[in-house]
């Protein structure tokens, strides 16, 4: 009999550092586990890879949203009604489980002991190691994927974004570049969100650019997907395989930058 053939934590880290990932790196990793292959110990062991290339020095992140669920609830106004806001939960970085959507991975990171959780329900993201604490703190609760946020530290601090199998349209850095491009007629969205506090559940109108859908009308909806396949094309970021899955990587600053003038440059041409 065969025996099954299982990727490693050692075999996992070396496909990272050949990909381009370094010690001291701070990483926004999207991945779809079951694209990596039959993985020892699953997603756990992914993580464990990842901090073996990373190091001590560095900082793993994912996007974690949060999984509300009530939105079909949410008014013209944006306001839940009243007989409703009694039975949603309210959202706690330390509790709220990450939104399903975005796959397992946000989930076992969130969970992982030491992770922090920064405090914009819909913007959320969860990190562990060295710089943790300073990518979640003071999460802007307006425009949450904007100046201050975590998106703009990890451009700030020369970070970079690993797609370890994950389609490319779900690159959650480029809804920063949305914030940032120079653009007309911005969708805007506008809904309450509660949270727990201390003194027990509080309510808040949230502002942001909208995020579900196109950013400005006539754009495609996988237009982040053409954003990455053209900064790739160009020769920017670094493919290959972790595991059994195709993978990108690429620095965050360049994308970005790439992705406002691609919008300024798309929407301009279009209108």
């Amino acid at each position: 009999m065969t025996a099954p053939h299982f990727h490693t934590r050692l075999s996992l880290s070396k496909d990272l550092e050949k990909l381009g990932l370094r010690a001291g790196d701070l990483v926004m990793v999207h991945a779809a586990m079951s694209r990596l292959g039959r993985l020892l110990n699953g997603p756990d062991m992914f993580i464990d890879a990842l901090h073996d290339a990373v190091g001590l020095s560095g900082t793993i992140v994912a996007y974690t949203d949060w999984n509300g669920a009530y939105d079909e609830l949410l008014g013209e106004d944006g306001r839940v009604p009243g007989e409703w806001r009694g039975h949603i939960a309210p959202f706690d970085p330390a509790t709220s489980r990450a939104i399903r959507d975005n796959g397992i991975f946000p989930e076992f990171l969130r969970t992982r002991p030491g992770a922090r959780r920064s405090g914009n329900p819909g913007a959320s993201v969860a990190a562990i190691g060295a710089r943790a604490d300073w990518l979640t703190a003071d999460h802007p609760l307006d425009y949450g994927y904007g100046e201050g946020s975590p998106l703009a530290k990890l451009v700030e601090a020369g970070g970079k974004v690993l797609m370890a199998g994950a389609p490319l349209d779900t690159m959650t850095l480029l809804h920063h570049a949305e914030h940032l491009a120079d653009i007309p007629n911005k969708r805007l969205r506008r809904y309450e969100a509660p949270f727990a506090t201390s003194a027990g559940v509080a309510w808040r109108m949230i502002e942001e650019f909208d995020t579900g859908d196109p950013v400005v009308p006539d754009l495609a909806s996988d237009y982040f997907g053409e954003i990455v396949r053209a900064f790739l094309a160009s020769g920017a970021g670094a493919q290959g395989l972790i595991g059994e899955a195709p993978s990108v990587l690429v620095d965050a600053a360049s994308i970005c930058s790439f992705a406002v003038a691609w919008l300024e440059l798309h929407v301009r041409h279009e209108s």
